[in-house]
């Protein structure tokens, strides 16, 4: 197993790796709607915004990872409102393109930071 970390990018806060690399498989952790950068977290700007911050981060990671986005195998996203599921569709089909990976859609009743999103990921290299 092979930690990944972010070049430029903030250390976990936590007791984990952005991603882990195992037999070329990429499996990152939760992503918030942060600026890796800063740790700065976005959870006033509108859904769209989050997820676009999310799948920012997600190809910035597979990048540190030597992977990217079209070799996503599995998504899982969670969502404090599944009303708001149509519009993160909306901005994820846009990110992924023709791409169509698996993918889990998880309603929760609150996410840390009370962003309105979180995205995990498998991919391969």
């Amino acid at each position: 197993m092979h930690e990944i970390q972010v070049p430029n990018a903030l250390p976990p806060a936590g007791h984990y790796a952005p991603a882990v690399v195992h037999n070329g498989l990429v499996f990152v952790s939760g992503i918030l709607p942060k600026n890796l950068q800063t740790g700065e977290t976005y959870n006033l700007l509108p859904i769209e915004e989050q997820a676009r911050v999310v799948l920012q981060n997600l190809a910035t990671i597979l990048d540190a990872a030597g992977s990217s986005p079209e070799k996503v195998l599995k998504t899982t996203v969670y969502v404090a409102d599944i009303d708001l599921w149509q519009r993160v569709n909306a901005v994820y089909a846009s990110f992924f393109g023709a791409h169509r990976p698996a993918r889990s859609i998880v309603p929760v009743p609150k996410l840390h930071f009370d962003v309105l999103i979180e995205l995990e990921a498998v991919a391969h290299q």
